[in-house]
């Protein structure tokens, strides 16, 4: 006799979130079917379609959960230096929100939710910069998440694996960010 697991707890929108996770974790976002997700919480394959309708829904919670997460890891400081090393952290403790935050094709980009979500955390990242009174707060926004965010990306692809030996990542981006140019010649 044959044993099969089946979804009982009755928060399927939950379990095929965690499920889709697990699989952009592992395999991308590109590997994720609805179809599957179903198989594996053990319910019928129209199932997650009534919590999604359908991929892109599912990709565009993910996203709105990330982007919550990410708002709730930045909170509670105005320290830009912080707040990189903050993104840094949930980039490397949500690597699969991370992968699909900030792929707009795969989103529905109109959602309230989602626009409501991503204004959160581009609000905290300019109030950081606001905070540091830059002679222009839309570059130095500009510039800030693009060290953040390429750091973040670097280290999850593998790029940075030279540089971390017994450091943390969070080390290293401190001392990338404190790192000085050099003169002029």
């Amino acid at each position: 006799m044959t044993s099969h697991r089946t979804y009982h707890h009755g928060d399927l929108r939950h379990a095929v979130l965690a499920a889709a996770l697990d699989v952009i974790a592992t395999d991308g976002p590109s590997a994720l079917s609805l179809r599957d997700l179903a198989r594996r919480a053990g319910v019928s394959h129209a199932a997650p379609a009534h919590h999604f309708k359908d991929r892109a829904g599912l990709l565009t919670a993910i996203a709105v959960e990330g982007h919550t997460l990410l708002a709730q890891t930045m909170a509670d400081t105005q320290d830009l230096s912080d707040l990189g090393v903050r993104y840094v952290r949930f980039a490397t403790r949500h690597p699969a929100h991370f992968q699909v935050m900030f792929q707009p094709e795969l989103l529905r980009g109109d959602d309230p939710e989602l626009v409501a979500a991503q204004a959160r955390t581009s609000r905290r990242l300019h109030e950081s910069v606001a905070a540091g009174n830059a002679t222009d707060p839309e570059l130095a926004h500009t510039a800030a998440w693009s060290l953040a965010h390429g750091f973040a990306t670097l280290l999850l692809t593998g790029n940075l694996d030279h540089l971390l030996g017994d450091r943390t990542p969070e080390e290293i981006f401190r001392a990338t960010v404190g790192l000085q140019p050099g003169p002029r010649s």
